[in-house]
């Protein structure tokens, strides 16, 4: 009996037309009425985080009014309506996490002044529309996990505003489009687990805005270019298993002095650690395992404080361990597993505190587990205890 201002989720203008509809985690679980298309004053329709089934309903595409529209988290079907392409005003489109299939429309692309645009984790396919292009005023863009193909368009190179662009975990092909380096506000560059071939372009050196840059789990090729030691704001570079990236570990990445994160696992990487790395005094987790790395283990790397997993395993590395390790009293992980090392394992090693696992196996590992090491330690073969000193 209360007017429809007093309902749960519902509020109205002063002339009694519904203009939000926020109904969100409230156990729905039927199908969207294509009678919501005629709440024509509507600004906000939030009905994310429910049971929801069924089609989006093309009726939608009426809502003229309409800035957001959030129906992820639900159970919803079918493909996107063509129709939303029609909603001029929305700033907020929320479908992630259902289970919607079929093309992307391209007429989403109409959508100019569309700030936030989620169609991750659904099964959508097809190719990414160029139109999309045309999201003019895009802060994010969000398509990862689902089933796209071809190419990412050249034309996301005009989304001058975009801070984040994430395609990963889908069946992309071809090159990175080096237009990308156009996105000057760029933070986050999320690309990984597709099947993108060819060169890291040397001109993503020039987005300096970027904090994540992940191309992991692709097929990309070439070296690692060095202009990505001007990236300064950078916190977490994941370049690992790709496979194909080659030549040497650009000394230049050590003057990334935000990073946290750096993997270069499972590559075609050759020559000596450098030494520079141990600029990256922010580092919390080093990755170069499954490579043709040389040398010795740099000892700079012992002036790291924040690392806590050091994982150089499957290498070629040689010489001794560098005492210098024990200073690492942040370390929890230390995989030097498959390398040529030799000589005793370093009784400096017993101070960190924090290590769980140690992995030392197919070396020429000598001598005996220094006293009080902590956690797991593997060897091949197994050695014993030292004594107590």
């Amino acid at each position: 009996d209360k007017p429809l201002s007093g309902w749960h989720g519902v509020a109205t203008d002063s002339a009694g037309r519904v203009i939000d509809l926020r109904v969100a985690q409230n156990n729905l679980n039927f199908r969207l009425p294509s009678e919501l298309g005629s709440l024509s004053e509507l600004r906000a329709l939030h009905l994310e985080f429910n049971e929801l089934v069924g089609e989006i309903p093309r009726e939608l595409g009426r809502l003229r009014h309409l800035r957001e529209l959030r129906l992820s988290f639900n159970d919803l079907t079918g493909p996107i309506p063509d129709e939303l392409g029609d909603l001029s005003n929305l700033l907020e489109v929320h479908l992630n996490d259902n289970d919607l299939s079929g093309e992307v429309p391209s007429e989403l692309g109409n959508l100019s002044d569309l700030l936030l645009f989620d169609l991750g984790h659904n099964r959508l396919s097809g190719q990414i529309p160029a139109e999309l292009g045309g999201l003019s005023n895009a802060r994010v863009v969000i398509l990862q996990t689902n089933h796209l193909t071809g190419q990412i368009p050249a034309e996301f190179g005009s989304l001058t505003d975009l801070r984040r662009l994430s395609i990963s975990h889908n069946r992309l092909t071809g090159e990175i489009p080096s237009e990308l380096s156009n996105l000057k506000q760029l933070e986050e560059l999320q690309l990984s687990a597709n099947f993108l071939s060819g060169h890291i372009p040397p001109s993503f050196g020039d987005l300096h805005s970027l904090k994540i840059l992940d191309l992991t789990n692709n097929r990309l090729t070439g070296e690692i270019p060095s202009e990505l030691g001007r990236l300064a704001n950078l916190e977490g570079l994941r370049l690992g298993g790709c496979n194909g990236l080659s030549g040497q570990i650009p000394p230049e990445l050590g003057d990334l002095k935000n990073l946290k994160v750096l993997y270069l696992y499972t590559n075609s990487l050759i020559g000596e650690i450098p030494k520079e790395l141990a600029g990256l005094q922010e580092l919390r987790d080093l990755r170069l395992y499954r490579n043709n790395l040389t040398g010795e283990i740099p000892a700079e790397l012992g002036k790291i404080p924040e690392l806590e997993f050091l994982i150089l395993s499957f290498n070629e590395l040689e010489g001794e361990i560098p005492s210098e390790l024990g200073d690492l009293h942040e370390l929890r992980k230390l995989d030097l597993e498959e390398n040529l090392l030799t000589g005793e394992i370093p009784g400096s090693l017993a101070d960190l505190q924090h290590l769980e696992y140690s992995d030392f196996r197919r070396n020429e590992i000598t001598g005996c587990i220094p006293f009080g090491m902590r956690g797991v330690v593997e060897t091949d073969p197994v050695l014993p205890e030292c004594a107590a000193p």
